[in-house]
């Protein structure tokens, strides 16, 4: 390899500088106006002093947690504009509907109307249905991003948005959301490479192995309606992914961004675990079950022994960064899950103490502004560098399925 331009070392020095500083900026503007609202100001003093995870897992305490989920869904879904739901942050409010979000909190709707006898949360799915169906793009996919920003339809986002429909139809038996959710696997299909792989229309045009969790709604979609594409594709992506994990579980090109995809975060990694664990109860494929317990396996080892779960984690499965939330209600569903097929107590016991943990978390908020009550902050402490000082409603998804995983199967959507 030649030599590097004259002055590329400064410009790489000075451009690495001009972020350090600008995050800084960003962390005293963030602190000093928590410091000076109250509800933030309680929020961020708890996170401070710590979070207490002593709470223990009784069907009375997460069904508690799971109806302060539903109230926050519900206030999330009255902010917004005709169904959508948003996230709320600390200190600037509700942000625009999220397409891709609002399509995988649908299944957590219904199953909490169930779970909790609460009706208005299945109108409430069946509104966000209606509103996903009603943005559609004419290629059959999803905008990435928030509404207003008038991304392109990106693959990933768009399998969310229909397990969202998948699950509606099944509710009310109306073709107009399997429709829906058909022309948009079959955009799927179209745009898949010839590897397997999703990149030209995924986000940051990057393949991806959580693309996992686009096979598993194909699989369904296939279930449904028997057409081989949707099965034949998500196989491919599968057969994409398996050989991009190492012996000792980690997966490679796992990151939602390009910076920092030699330490995945929990999220991305626990997206794939959880897609080939979906694949694994549609193709009774063994090795996607052993790729997703392999990765599994690491994590619940590092939780147990360090008592937390680490926001990223590099080839040797060495943590880094704040806990994210959602990757740790993640994972408490992915352990949930490989309970249930294989009845290994360690896996309950888990699922069981992550649970409590973020029960505390949720907790922690219930001093802050009314739009966090019930929530969770997308990292612990809340200033981590993964959504701070924010609710993502992933989060809030996530852990609602956690805790409706801790009495019984989730459905399979």
């Amino acid at each position: 390899m030649g030599m590097p331009p004259s002055g590329s070392s400064t410009n790489s020095f000075g451009h690495i500088a001009d972020q350090v500083v600008r995050s800084l900026l960003q962390y005293v503007r963030l602190f000093s106006q928590a410091l000076l609202r109250s509800g933030p100001r309680q929020v961020t003093l708890v996170h401070l002093k710590g979070i207490d995870a002593g709470t223990h897992v009784t069907p009375s305490v997460t069904q508690g947690a799971m109806g302060r989920v539903a109230d926050h869904f519900s206030i999330a879904q009255d902010d917004g504009l005709e169904g959508g739901l948003g996230s709320f942050h600390l200190l600037d409010g509700w942000s625009a509907a999220y397409p891709e979000t609002t399509g995988y909190i649908i299944p957590t709707l219904y199953a909490l109307s169930d779970r909790l006898q609460l009706p208005d949360l299945g109108e409430r799915a069946r509104r966000a249905a209606d509103w996903l169906v009603s943005i559609q793009r004419p290629d059959g996919g999803w905008q990435g991003g928030r509404v207003g920003e008038d991304r392109p339809s990106v693959v990933f986002n768009s399998a969310q948005v229909v397990r969202g429909l998948m699950a509606t139809h099944a509710r009310t038996g109306r073709s107009v959301y399997l429709d829906a959710a058909r022309k948009c696997c079959d955009w799927i299909v179209q745009v898949q490479e010839a590897d397997g792989s999703w990149a030209r229309r995924n986000f940051l045009g990057a393949a991806r192995v959580y693309d996992a969790y686009v096979a598993a709604p194909l699989l369904h979609m296939h279930a449904l309606t028997g057409a081989d594409r949707y099965r034949d594709a998500a196989v491919r992506q599968l057969e994409w992914v398996l050989p991009h994990q190492q012996p000792n579980g980690w997966f490679a090109d796992a990151d939602n961004t390009l910076r920092h995809n030699d330490r995945p975060i929990t999220h991305t990694i626990a997206y794939t675990i959880d897609g080939l664990i979906e694949s694994h109860g549609f193709l009774g494929d063994e090795r996607l079950l052993a790729a997703a317990r392999s990765a599994a396996d690491a994590l619940l080892e590092a939780f147990v022994r360090d008592g937390r779960l680490a926001g990223r984690y590099d080839h040797q499965w060495q943590g880094s960064e704040a806990s994210i939330t959602t990757g740790c209600a993640q994972m408490a569903i992915a352990w949930s899950r490989l309970y249930v097929i294989t009845g290994e107590v360690r896996y309950a016991d888990a699922r069981d103490r992550m649970i409590a943990w973020l029960i505390g978390v949720q907790g922690s908020l219930m001093h802050g502004p009314q739009g966090s009550f019930g929530a969770l902050p997308g990292s612990v402490p809340l200033w981590g560098r993964y959504e701070k000082f924010a609710c993502p409603n992933w989060a809030a998804k996530y852990f609602a399925d956690a805790l409706l995983c801790a009495e019984g199967p989730l459905p399979a959507f």
